[in-house]
């Protein structure tokens, strides 16, 4: 067995634990909204405010645990299981090594359009601290950025884009890299599928900390602004126990829906299996067999009551996933916070998973991206890229570590990978030491998926050549240069062996350079800003 192998294998076998409330964070008020109608009040509820939605049925509250642990937050239950809990619950995936061609030319992954762990970054460094390194997700921070590829048409589906160049970074040996990207091609707004959506929200008492309930309300506004009338929206809320607060609604009534969103108030222990569990029963009664089904989980990730245990929830999601319901997970909060379980849920779920730092986050989310946020295009979608031996001597997939698929599964159809969303990019870097003037082809890349309608399964594949690298970095796509630059820091901040001979000043350096390429990406110069406040805290 080689050793990428061996490692994913282990990494796979890890128990993850489900966090519990932690130490309250300092109160970070949401951005106001500019808008006609009024918003969720951000204080408890007075005398005469309008009354929350009466529930239609209710599922039964579990048992809480009622295991004592030092520590525990005054007035906030116990830990998950009687086991304790850090306040911040990441999962480290280790980092790939790197691999002799002549041990395994096969380099096989899920396709993963997650950008959570980006977002959980931006948070940390805005509020004055490095991320811890187990937060740190590679593929999650490249894939946050446009990547400039080319849109196929509608009947290609995918569109395959290979490059590379020598590696800037690194001075004992200098390797290439390669940038695979992925475009799935768009959908416009108005060509959309019909949705049916089932928003599950926490209302536990920890969505109280930092205005997160407000937050949510205000992206979940966001969200129904955008919605076609022939949509349709059930809610499900949870703390203690899990509610139906709206019934199947249509699109066309976005004030009941609103409303619905306004009375919401936080309070209780956290049930998230319940919620689940009733989630995915309104979903099943709202489903529309020619659209598109999906659940919206809004949370912090914390499960403290009910069945805690991540597996048991996985499992129901995974089900449910094959029967066409597929889950997004949005998180938010800091201070306690389970990074794993909400990446994990989407995972499982057939979904995607992302963090909801600001309400300008929630905009590019709901907003500007939406059609992409719901409609899938591909389903398993997996990606093998086979290394040309005699040109290639070894290599390395930065980041993806979670996503990891056995060589022999590439053409299993039974086998659960990644789904695409209409618009999605995905883009993952190699690096590549070649032999001594080498010639010829590279690698193959071969990519494989379900279409979500038919389930019909197609594959197609192209090559990359020698004299298709740029011959210095700096000669390469601007957007591969930036790819390279971001994927550094990720490396850097996860304390990569990879990148122990860089440092964030090299990063800060070649970021201020892209950035006068990239002019009109607010994105950009917003990372540029991050990278220099978080050389700072280094000391570097």
């Amino acid at each position: 067995m080689s050793i990428k192998r061996l490692v994913s294998y282990s990494a796979l076998l890890l128990t993850l634990v489900v966090s519990a409330c932690g130490a309250l964070a300092p109160a970070a008020t949401a951005a106001p909204t500019q808008r006609e109608r009024p918003v969720a009040p951000e204080l408890p509820p007075q005398r005469g405010d309008p009354a929350p939605v009466e529930p239609l049925y209710v599922l039964p509250a579990a048992t809480q645990s009622t295991s004592a642990e030092a520590g525990s937050p005054k007035g906030f239950p116990q830990p998950p299981n009687g086991q304790p809990a850090p306040d911040m619950f990441f999962q480290n995936y280790g980092v790939n090594p790197m691999e002799d061609t002549e041990d395994d030319h096969l380099s096989t992954f899920a396709l993963d359009v997650d950008t959570g762990a980006y977002t959980v970054m931006r948070r940390y460094i805005n509020d004055g601290s490095l991320p811890p390194k187990d937060a740190v997700r590679v593929e999650e921070f490249v894939n946050y950025f446009d990547q400039g590829y080319r849109y196929p048409s509608e009947h290609q589906a995918f569109g395959i884009s290979i490059d590379g160049a020598p590696t800037p970074f690194g001075e004992t040996e200098r390797y290439q890299m390669l940038r695979i990207g992925l475009q799935g091609y768009a959908v416009p707004a108005e060509e959309r599928k019909d949705v049916s959506l089932t928003f599950v929200i926490d209302v536990s008492g920890s969505m109280q900390m930092e205005n997160r309930l407000e937050l949510v309300k205000r992206s979940l506004e966001l969200l129904v602004e955008q919605l076609h009338r022939n949509d349709q929206v059930s809610i499900v809320v949870y703390g203690t126990k899990a509610e139906v607060v709206l019934e199947p609604t249509r699109g066309s009534r976005q004030g009941d829906i609103l409303e619905a969103i306004y009375a919401l108030r936080p309070g209780g222990a956290t049930n998230a299996e319940a919620g689940l569990r009733l989630g995915y029963k309104m979903a099943e009664r709202a489903f529309n067999p020619e659209g598109v089904n999906r659940v919206i989980l809004c949370s912090d990730g914390v499960a403290n009551l009910g069945e805690t245990s991540a597996e048991s929830i996985w499992t129901h999601v995974k089900k449910r996933a094959g029967d066409g319901i597929t889950l997004t997970t949005v998180g938010f909060g800091m201070g306690n916070y389970n990074d794993v379980l909400m990446e994990q849920l989407a995972d499982n779920g057939n979904g995607f998973y992302a963090y909801v730092d600001t309400l300008k986050e929630a905009e590019r989310l709901f907003v500007r991206n939406l059609t992409s946020t719901l409609q899938v295009i591909a389903m398993d979608a997996k990606v093998q890229v086979d290394f040309n031996p005699e040109v290639v001597a070894r290599y390395r997939l930065v980041g993806f570590e979670n996503r990891n698929v056995a060589d022999e599964d590439f053409r299993d159809n039974k086998v659960d990978a990644g789904e695409i969303g209409a618009g999605h990019s995905v883009t993952a870097l190699y690096e590549v030491k070649l032999h001594p003037e080498a010639r010829g082809r590279i690698a193959s890349v071969f990519l494989r998926w379900k279409d979500p309608d038919t389930r019909d399964v197609t594959e197609k594949s192209q090559d990359f050549y020698t004299d298709q690298m740029a011959d210095s970095f700096y000669e390469a796509d601007p957007h591969f240069q930036w790819a390279v630059v971001v994927a550094e820091y990720a490396e850097i901040l996860r304390d990569s062996y990879w990148a122990q001979e860089s440092s964030m000043e090299n990063v800060l350096e070649e970021a201020y350079r892209l950035s006068d390429q990239l002019p009109r990406d607010k994105d950009v110069s917003e990372f540029v800003d991050l990278v220099r406040r978080a050389s700072e805290m280094r000391g570097e």
